[in-house]
């Protein structure tokens, strides 16, 4: 196993977005139902608790499971805690709060400041891009919250392809 690149980790983290959307579809959906699409403060801040709950659920289970989610498996990543099978529940828990880091002083700063839309959506970017040069800080290029966690993202070996079998004539 190896370090993966800080691109190869960023553009897992694109696909992992794009399986999120999947991932909140239906109980988002239900929810919408539920509260007949309905658009209120208190309905606001339950939805995006709802989020954080369903993606935490998703997240921390994979981690912990198998250490490694959809979008990690297509790009050969697993979170691993050298020294240890596999991630137990806290340490996933911990490091899924701690990912948040990548959007939430942007979202901090665009409530404080007022933000809308692009200005909201540039400031996410900022964030993002400011925490990815964390992994600049490390030797091995992991991230700031793996850091903190004890975790290490590596890259799996390539997978064997299977060799056709001569079929006998």
């Amino acid at each position: 196993m190896t370090n993966p690149g800080v691109g190869r980790r960023l553009i897992s983290m694109v696909y992992e977005t794009l399986l999120a959307f999947a991932v909140l579809f239906l109980p988002f959906l239900i929810f919408e139902f539920i509260v007949q699409a309905r658009h209120t403060p208190a309905l606001e801040h339950t939805r995006q608790a709802l989020l954080f709950l369903v993606l935490g659920a998703y997240f921390i289970h994979q981690w912990s499971r198998e250490g490694q989610t959809l979008a990690m498996r297509t790009w050969r990543l697993k979170v691993i805690r050298p020294g240890h099978a596999h991630l137990s529940l806290q340490t996933a828990a911990v490091r899924y709060l701690l990912s948040w880091m990548w959007v939430l002083p942007a979202l901090i700063v665009s409530a404080v400041l007022h933000l809308e839309k692009w200005q909201a959506l540039g400031a996410i970017g900022v964030g993002v891009l400011a925490w990815a040069m964390t992994a600049f800080l490390d030797a091995d290029r992991q991230f700031l919250h793996d850091k903190l966690t004890g975790t290490r993202l590596v890259q799996l070996p390539p997978l064997q392809k299977k060799k056709k079998q001569a079929s006998a004539a």
